[in-house]
């Protein structure tokens, strides 16, 4: 599955990300890839869950105990205040990822705030009332560590990798930052022409365009049909008021998660997080929550883009995160259009040799999710790839998958959650993203019941979603490109 409408709108937020993993980052590429949400369902992963029980003063803990397969699994704690953090022993490497996940996104906008949970990602590693603006950036980068952040539409996390003795301090920033950003108005003035550009790039990629786009008409009047970056208008007309106010309201503990993954001693790290964020005040608010997905409206348009070749897009509604179909809808689109051997490229790339690339992706997100197919391809084949996609999805509906197609399809499920999880910094993403929109337990058993998925049900789900008369149609043409 990927995150829906991101830049990463593909299930790349369902394989851990691919559930946008978050998604969906590095240098610009993860700029663009924090529109992950940037980041969706998260992969699946095969986690552990063990419980120690312990307390400290003001920052108390109380234990969440269930059973734990394996001694290395993820532990989850709660603290006095509400705060969950997991924490997982990682000794791969002597590293931490310590990640800050919040519940605000760009479903938490009003339209007069649209783009305010990217713009604040921005900000927050600029300075605190205890850290002036840069000395984040010198503290993480002088001892060889990195730092970066993603928005999605269900919402925006913070991650520091570091050597794993900067446990302490790496967690004393980041509550830091969680609650005492400065957000300085100068600062802020800056970093409009940052993101400024990264709206030009996303612009100025088809692909990324094609996405947006898509997704703006599957979701067409919800929170989830808005660009996750905003506009141009209201980022060029933001205010600090604005900002600190949407700010103050979202970051409290109530919607505060932390992950800590690594070479450390679980013990001091619980201690450390109930010293820090465990001290935060709760504000006794609850987070809204996400609207039922608007009644889907066909649509077909067509767009100028510069370049030689078209873009094609088309999208069908699915189901959210937490249902049952979930696991059969992501070996759906992995065969169909998920790797070289799968239906859609060998049919239209390989046979015909209508397009240059073609895929599919499943974004399943908190409160609804959606089937995309895209392709690049020459102008004049534009109509002929469009019916032979539909002709692919046909023969799913009507004849099924083989054993063989399903059998790779799992086997691909398989291999991307252990490449995936394979790093600290990667196990922390997926946990995180499960504590935040999902549940880790949920997570733990999503790879197995990727293994119980049927033949059957890949074609009941075909049926039941990618309706070949009702879809939304997209194309980006170059100027003067065939139609």
């Amino acid at each position: 599955m990927c995150p829906a409408g991101s830049d990463r709108v593909a299930r790349q937020n369902a394989r851990p990300p691919s559930k946008g993993r978050t998604d969906e980052a590095k240098a610009k590429d993860a700029c663009r890839d924090r529109l992950l949400g940037l980041m969706v369902r998260m992969a699946p992963l095969t986690l552990a869950l063990v419980a120690l029980a312990m307390s400290w003063g003001c920052g108390a803990v109380r234990t969440v105990t269930r059973p734990a397969p394996t001694a290395t699994g993820p532990t989850r704690h709660v603290l006095a205040n509400g705060i969950p953090v997991i924490v997982q022993e990682h000794r791969g490497s002597d590293v931490v990822a310590l990640q800050l996940w919040v519940r605000a996104g760009a479903r938490d906008e009003s339209a007069a705030e649209l783009g305010l949970a990217h713009y604040l990602e921005h900000m927050l590693f600029r300075g605190t009332t205890s850290r002036p603006s840069g000395f984040v950036e010198r503290d993480v980068e002088g001892v060889g560590g990195r730092m970066n952040a993603g928005t999605s539409w269900d919402y925006t996390f913070y991650y520091v990798t570091l050597p794993a003795r900067r446990v302490v301090p790496g967690l004393e920033m980041l509550a830091d930052i969680a609650v005492n950003a400065t957000l300085d108005a100068d600062v802020l003035e800056k970093e409009k022409e940052v993101v400024l550009e990264e709206m030009r790039l996303g612009d100025d990629n088809p692909r990324r365009r094609l996405g947006r786009q898509l997704y703006t008409h599957l979701f067409e009047g919800h929170p989830y049909g808005r660009q996750v970056i905003g506009t141009p208008e209201l980022v060029q007309g933001l205010t600090r008021d604005t900002l600190a106010s949407f700010y103050r309201r979202h970051y409290i503990p109530e919607a505060f998660a932390v992950v800590v993954v690594g070479a450390v001693d679980p013990q001091q790290v619980l201690a450390t997080a109930g010293a820090t964020f465990g001290r935060l005040p709760r504000r006794g608010v609850a987070r809204l929550p996400v609207a039922p997905p608007p009644a889907f409206r066909p649509r077909r348009q067509q767009l100028t883009h510069p370049g030689t070749h078209a873009h094609l897009g088309m999208a069908w509604p699915a189901t959210r995160l937490d249902h049952a179909d979930t696991p059969a809808l992501d070996l759906l689109v992995s065969i169909l259009g998920g790797s070289r051997s799968s239906r859609l490229v060998q049919a239209l790339r390989e046979r015909d040799g209508l397009v240059v690339s073609v895929g599919a992706s499943f974004s399943a997100l908190e409160g609804a999710g959606g089937v995309t197919v895209s392709a690049q391809l020459p102008p004049a084949n534009l109509e002929r790839a469009e019916t032979q996609i539909l002709a692919e999805i046909r023969r799913v509906r009507d004849a099924g998958v083989t054993d063989a197609e399903l059998r790779r399809a799992i086997t691909a499920a398989e291999a991307a959650h252990e490449f995936e999880t394979e790093t600290a910094e990667g196990r922390a993403t997926a946990l995180g993203r499960a504590e935040t929109i999902w549940t880790i337990e949920d997570e733990q058993a999503y790879v197995n019941r990727i293994r119980s998925v049927t033949a059957t049900q890949v074609r009941a789900v075909a049926r039941r979603y990618l309706d070949p008369e009702r879809y939304t149609r997209l194309a980006l043409l170059p100027p003067g490109g065939a139609r």
